[in-house]
C-alpha cells in the first residue's frame, strides 16, 4: 500500500516519521519482526478494518470511562482484552504481560497519553489499569 493511501486511512499520520525510533527500541524483537512480516501484505481494506476495530474498541472504552466504571470492573477488563486480541490478530502475538508493558507505555510516553486523553482526560491511566487488571484476571483463570 502506498504512502498516500496510508495517509488517507490514518488521517495524515505518517508512521515513517517514527520508524527510526521504533527500530531502535524494538527492531531486534520477535514481535517487531512478526509485525513487519504481517503488515507488509496488508491492503488498504485491511488497514481500514484494523482502524475500524480500534475505533470501536476506543468508543467502548470512552463509554465505560464516562459511566464511571472502574478499570477493575469485568467490562473494563473485557475492553482491554479485546484490545489485546486485536493486536494479537493484526500484528504479533501479544501476551497479557506484553500488553501490560504497552499499557505502561500509554502512561509513560506523553504522545500515547495525549492520544487517549484527548478523548477523555485520564483515559490513558484508566486503560492502563484495565490492562493490568485483565492480566491479573488471566493469572487467576486456569
Amino acid at each position: 500500500m502506498g504512502k498516500g493511501e496510508m495517509f488517507e486511512v490514518f488521517g495524515g499520520f505518517d508512521q515513517s516519521e517514527h520508524q527510526a525510533e521504533v527500530e531502535e527500541k524494538w527492531g531486534d524483537t520477535d514481535a517487531y519482526r512478526e509485525s513487519t512480516r504481517r503488515t507488509a501484505t496488508y491492503t488498504k481494506a485491511d488497514w481500514q478494518r484494523i482502524k475500524g476495530e480500534g475505533e470501536a474498541n476506543l468508543a467502548r472504552m470512552v463509554a465505560l470511562f464516562d459511566a464511571g466504571v472502574a478499570p477493575t470492573d469485568a467490562r473494563a477488563m473485557d475492553v482491554a482484552e479485546e484490545g489485546r486480541l486485536a493486536i494479537d490478530r493484526a500484528f504479533y502475538p501479544c501476551s497479557r504481560q506484553m500488553h501490560v508493558g504497552l499499557g505502561q507505555m500509554y502512561t509513560a510516553d506523553l504522545r500515547f497519553t495525549a492520544y487517549y486523553d484527548r478523548h477523555c482526560v485520564g483515559l490513558a491511566t484508566w486503560f492502563c489499569g484495565a490492562i493490568e487488571a485483565n492480566a491479573g484476571r488471566g493469572r487467576t483463570q486456569a
